[in-house]
């Protein structure tokens, strides 16, 4: 069921591209670069961008000149911007630089966070209060963003529970934005509309969020999935770029150009489609990756006429 356009209006799409997209292309794009595409997505009308990670440039280094890309915004821009954290360290690090928006992430599986991040998730927990009091000084905005929320590379299948805890406990509550990431692809519909709608029952004044990927084929149908069932604002990269180091097997994110494509949000026209596409192009090109949006691929390749066509 596509969204209603009341609700389109009200959901926002995300792109990823420049963290979770680059994260496993092994190559640093140059901040210039990284910026100018920065403000090429905002001039389309994107809302709102994630911009890079404070995730150690050994273990990642496409995210290596993230604070250099933050300094090179201006603070307009960066009111649009979020930036990966995961510790309070993080977030005075990025803050100095000006970032003023963070997705403070963790995961739901203890085994995902300890390759990811280094500690059990009660640690990313109990850390958090002190996060959110950081941000809130500084009049910024904070996500909680729970990974794995429906399976893990190395425990499988993440009991639902496990997440509405997490959310329920008191040192989360305060977040401006609650994202469930299925950070493998493997979710289906039907488990993406249990948790998003016990979520945003549970927390009908916070922001709910969804990250997919594709690597099963379900991201534009999980995206929908979640926005009829409460999330106002889903992820995506250009051309699908994308996956988690720690992730094994999972594929890129859910393509920006599918999803917009799919729920025509207010801000996308043919000549906007066509920008992106081509905007996707030159960044896959730059990193040495294809596409993995089909509707990319059909508005270059349609034989028969249409507005969308490239």
């Amino acid at each position: 069921m596509t969204p209603t356009s009341a609700i389109i209006s009200t959901t926002t799409i995300r792109d990823v591209s420049l963290r979770d997209g680059l994260q496993l292309t092994g190559k640093v794009l140059p901040t210039e670069k990284k910026a100018l595409i920065v403000r090429r997505l905002l001039a389309l009308g994107v809302p709102e961008i994630e911009i890079g990670s404070m995730a150690r440039p050994d273990l990642v280094p496409p995210m290596a000149n993230s604070l250099e890309l933050i300094g090179e915004l201006t603070p307009e821009e960066l009111r649009r911007c979020w930036v990966w954290v995961a510790t309070p360290r993080h977030i005075d690090k990025a803050a100095q630089a000006g970032a003023r928006n963070f997705q403070y992430c963790f995961s739901a599986s203890d085994a995902h966070n300890r390759a990811n991040i280094g500690r059990d998730t009660e640690a990313s927990v109990a850390a958090l209060p002190s996060a959110i009091q950081m941000v809130q000084e500084l009049g910024g905005r904070i996500e909680m963003c729970v990974a794995t929320a429906f399976s893990c590379p190395y425990d499988g299948d993440v009991d639902p529970q496990r997440v509405l805890d997490i959310t329920a406990d008191a040192r989360t509550q305060g977040v401006d934005d609650i994202v469930l990431c299925d950070t493998l692809g493997r979710a289906v519909p039907g488990e993406v509309a249990h948790l998003v709608t016990a979520v945003h029952h549970a927390h009908p004044d916070v922001r709910v969020a969804f990250h997919g990927h594709d690597t099963w084929g379900m991201g534009v149908a999980n995206a929908i999935t979640a926005i009829n069932c409460g999330a106002r604002m889903v992820d995506a990269t250009l051309g699908g770029l994308g996956g988690c180091p720690f992730a094994p097997g999972a594929a890129g994110n859910t393509p920006i150009e599918d999803i917009a494509y799919a729920i025509r949000p207010p801000w996308l026209r043919h000549s906007t489609f066509a920008d992106l596409v081509t905007l996707a192009d030159e960044l896959l090109a730059d990193v040495a990756e294809t596409s993995g949006s089909k509707a990319a691929r059909s508005s270059k390749s349609s034989t028969t006429s249409s507005d969308w066509t490239t």
